[in-house]
């Protein structure tokens, strides 16, 4: 592992003394956040009925003049008066009559600055040593000659809206969809016309391979260089589980799980991100307790048994056929992920029932993500002989750690670097 380090600081260092050299050879790039990866902004109508004292429209203080705050990351989330005021105004209800989602009655959100990578640096500016990011990642991609605006751009998002199935309707996540595939076109026709290497993180990952499914062949081929998918949960993840049924608090201190239970069960990204039937098979018990254990083929009888039968409807006609095909866009794709961290791969509740964080059985994985689900691609596209897949796993390094561990960012940025130094042979071969 020493061996390897040293080469890739060896490698860092010579892309850094070519740079002025290759930067008008870059191909653009767009990076994609995962779950709670970008800043989120809201506004208070008269619509909203605070649900206590301590939510009401003058909270919080600091609005800009048109009445926008900050809604994500705000750090008076930790405090139990206001985190019930964030499980509130975060709220999604699937409206049956629309078949789709929408915001708390009252609360209307934005996500600022889509095209820039500000919102992806930090998760609130005046935090940076708390809530970097992507902001690590950003300055060794500066150190091989990208510029935020010009060669390197972001793409912010909703990540509580997910998408859906065809035939059913998911008007804030077709909008980022559309909005991503618009910065794509702009992106390259800025840069001389070249195609664009895509770089995502955790579920930004499963949107871009939906961008990619969603456009013709001609698209991709004119438009995309190559996608590139860091700690990508191609299958979910058993942590989604434990999530709807106690809640999570990722590790936030002060932070009581099931103040934020309501909020991140009605997130349609999180239903997206429950373990996949078609990997996780329905011999293997994801969720024991003591009258029953549920697989990911009992997703639907799990929702209604931990008191969330709402998420059921949408969860089988939404999200499920999403999930049982994963097909090869016939795009470069180079999945890195971390291994050997404990991942929690069964989840086993007592008699106090869904409302105490359970036990749990630990498997392989970044942490966040099972090994299965991680390594997907490598079995379902064995056989694709138009699929160009690479993977890089990295030893010890989890979930969020593969965004600030300089070992894991010089292999980003190496295979960034390939990718670019591969194009430019190319073109001078022709």
């Amino acid at each position: 592992m020493r061996g390897l380090g040293l080469k890739l600081a060896l490698l860092r260092i010579a892309m850094m003394l070519c740079v002025c050299k290759a930067t008008s050879s870059l191909h653009p790039l767009i990076l994609v956040p995962g779950s709670g990866g970008n800043q989120l902004e809201a506004r208070l109508t008269t619509g909203y009925k605070p649900s206590g004292l301590f939510c009401g429209r003058f909270y919080p203080i600091f609005k800009d003049k048109e009445g926008w705050f900050r809604l994500w990351f705000d750090p008076s989330v930790l405090l139990a008066p206001f985190t019930k005021c964030f499980n509130q105004r975060m709220m999604l209800y699937y409206d049956p009559d629309l078949d789709d989602f929408r915001n708390a009655p009252g609360v209307e959100t934005r996500v600022p600055e889509f095209g820039s990578t500000n919102s992806l640096l930090y998760l609130n500016p005046n935090l940076k040593r708390l809530t970097a990011y992507m902001a690590p990642l950003v300055k060794f991609l500066e150190e091989i000659g990208y510029v935020s605006g010009e060669t390197m751009f972001g793409a912010p998002y909703d990540f509580r809206y997910g998408l859906a199935a065809e035939g059913h309707p998911s008007h804030v996540g077709s909008k980022f969809l559309q909005d991503l595939k618009d910065l794509i076109e702009k992106a390259s026709a800025s840069n001389g016309g070249k195609p664009v290497i895509l770089l995502s993180h955790s579920l930004g990952g499963l949107y871009v391979l939906q961008l990619l499914n969603r456009n013709p062949p001609s698209w991709r081929r004119r438009f995309i260089k190559h996608f590139i998918a860091l700690s990508a949960p191609w299958g979910g993840t058993v942590q989604e589980m434990l999530t709807f049924a106690s809640g999570s608090s990722f590790g936030v201190p002060l932070v009581d799980p099931l103040l934020v239970r309501g909020e991140q069960r009605s997130s349609v990204s999180n239903l997206w991100l429950m373990p996949s039937p078609k990997l996780f098979g329905p011999g293997k018990a994801l969720v024991i307790t003591p009258n029953k254990a549920y697989s990911a083929h009992d997703i639907p009888e799990f929702l209604n048994d931990i008191g969330y039968p709402e998420g059921v409807i949408p969860y089988i006609s939404r999200i499920l056929p999403m999930t049982e095909t994963l097909a090869a866009p016939n795009v470069g794709l180079t999945c890195i992920f971390g291994t050997g961290v404990k991942t929690p791969e069964t989840l086993l509740y007592g008699k106090a029932g869904f409302d105490k964080q359970p036990e749990a059985v630990y498997g392989d994985g970044d942490g966040t993500v099972n090994l299965e689900s991680l390594s997907a691609l490598e079995s379902l596209w064995a056989f694709e002989k138009n699929q160009s897949l690479k993977v890089i796993r990295m030893s010890g390094i989890s979930h969020t750690s593969i965004l600030e561990i300089s070992a894991a960012l010089d292999a980003i940025v190496a295979e960034i670097s390939s990718i670019n130094s591969k194009a430019q042979a190319e073109v001078s071969f022709e």
